[in-house]
């Protein structure tokens, strides 16, 4: 057995965390750029109303069933340290990723798929017609996740970030290319187009990304169980209660779009505030990234080095200046206007209209940067539990804002949907603060 090479240790300084996060946050950055580039090769192919709405609605029903495995990566770096816990917990994805194929398989078989879209849902017969061959072509997708979330868990913990961010580059060539071929010379509907392209493109990914982590993979295999930060050996069972909690976590914000979309259509000006949100969430994610990559650098940097938790904590303290500060800069400046003009192409009205509830989730970003960094924590210690209530503190925050401010105070439904979010994540912030602090202390 060969002493493995911890690639954290010795002093962590701000430069050494931003080369370990800039990979990282290119690589979400880039993922931001799939479905509107798909969503314009869509517009171009026949009856694009439809095929749109189609794929719409099989993408949606594929981030349920990927929703479990999405988290793999975090319990990967903070989880796998040696030969044995690297067995177990690519025992266990690979035990998830086959329940969640097995539970799409059995939901895209024609009498569930038609219980569910027809008689349940009330969808059009030629929307389902389009939406389960799309849902079929999607089949790969939650194992491809969890597989490339895997070993992606193995190269972050291995300081490997720009290659995760290759991964992501080769994935959206991949699709792109797809997408554009299969436009051209072939009649496949545009939802069929769509599907097709991002399974070859994440199923890619998933064997790049296992390709470049076949060097760590090797340390982890000849690593002595006995190294000193190493914990004591893992169980199938406790793997799975340090997981289960951040599988529900995903499962939680999986419902989020969907409630907000039905209070939007119950509010105050609902056409306005369902054309401007797909906008304003645009910038949502886009801003939010910078705290979500950030989380997932934390735990294998405070996992191998508890004496990184200072230039961590200052790290954060960065981004949370950097990304409200870049957002208010933004919406207090005519670039605002130019980008939801010129670039999104919204009319002078509706972007007038998005410019409140823009300038509303100022504060959206920081607030994410602090719950990720106290989720981070609290993998690390390996307590997960809050971060699950955390979520559905968050997620009924965000629905009672929703209610008592569309349906009570009779607010434009874009600015209570904004004001909601801010609210049920700021709820989270202030729940997991004791929690952390008490993390802190045991880790101590």
């Amino acid at each position: 057995m060969q002493k493995v090479v911890n690639p954290y240790n010795g002093e962590v300084s701000q430069g050494r965390i931003l080369r370990l996060w800039g990979p990282l946050e290119a690589a979400w950055l880039l993922m931001a750029i799939e479905g509107p580039f798909l969503a314009a090769i869509l517009a171009r192919l026949p009856e694009p109303t439809l095929n749109l709405g189609a794929f719409g609605v099989a993408c949606g029903f594929a981030w349920v069933f990927e929703s479990p495995i999405i988290l793999i990566m975090s319990a990967v770096t903070a989880l796998v340290e040696n030969q044995d816990s690297l067995h177990k917990v690519r025992a266990f994805t690979y035990s998830l990723n086959g329940t969640l194929t097995l539970g799409l398989a059995v939901f895209v078989s024609p009498p569930v798929f038609s219980l569910v879209t027809e008689t349940i849902m009330g969808l059009p017969r030629e929307i389902t017609h389009l939406v389960h061959p799309a849902c079929v072509l999607l089949m790969p997708w939650p194992s491809a996740i969890g597989y490339r979330r895997f070993y992606q868990g193995i190269l972050m913990r291995s300081g490997l970030t720009h290659r995760i961010a290759y991964g992501t580059a080769l994935r959206l060539s991949t699709m792109g290319g797809t997408a554009v071929v299969l436009a051209a010379v072939t009649r496949m509907p545009g939802a069929l187009v769509g599907t097709a392209a991002l399974s070859v493109g994440v199923v890619t990914e998933a064997a790049a990304s296992r390709f470049w982590a076949r060097e760590p993979v090797r340390r982890l295999l000849a690593t002595s169980p006995t190294h000193e930060y190493q914990r004591s050996p893992l169980s199938y069972q406790s793997i799975a209660r340090f997981y289960l909690p951040l599988a529900l976590t995903s499962l939680l914000a999986v419902g989020v779009n969907p409630m907000v979309a039905f209070f939007l259509g119950r509010s105050r000006m609902p056409l306005e505030s369902l054309a401007v949100m797909p906008v304003v969430l645009g910038l949502i994610f886009a801003f939010n990234t910078a705290g979500l990559t950030f989380q997932e650098v934390a735990i294998p940097l405070f996992s191998l080095n508890q004496r990184n938790f200072r230039p961590l904590k200052r790290f954060a303290g960065w981004l949370v200046l950097i990304t409200s500060g870049a957002l208010a800069l933004m919406v207090s400046t005519p670039f605002l206007r130019f980008w939801l003009e010129t670039v999104v192409g919204l009319s002078p009205t509706l972007a007038s209209f998005a410019w409140l509830p823009i300038a509303l989730i100022i504060l959206l970003p920081a607030i994410t940067t602090v719950t990720c960094f106290q989720r981070a924590l609290l993998v690390v210690v390996r307590t997960t539990r809050p971060i699950t209530w955390a979520s559905a503190v968050e997620v009924a925050g965000i629905g009672g804002a929703l209610f008592l401010l569309t349906q009570v105070c009779d607010w434009v439904g874009a600015v209570a949907a904004v004001s909601a979010m801010v609210a049920g994540r700021l709820a989270a912030m202030i729940y997991l603060f004791p929690k952390t602090s008490e993390a802190l202390r045991s880790a101590d």
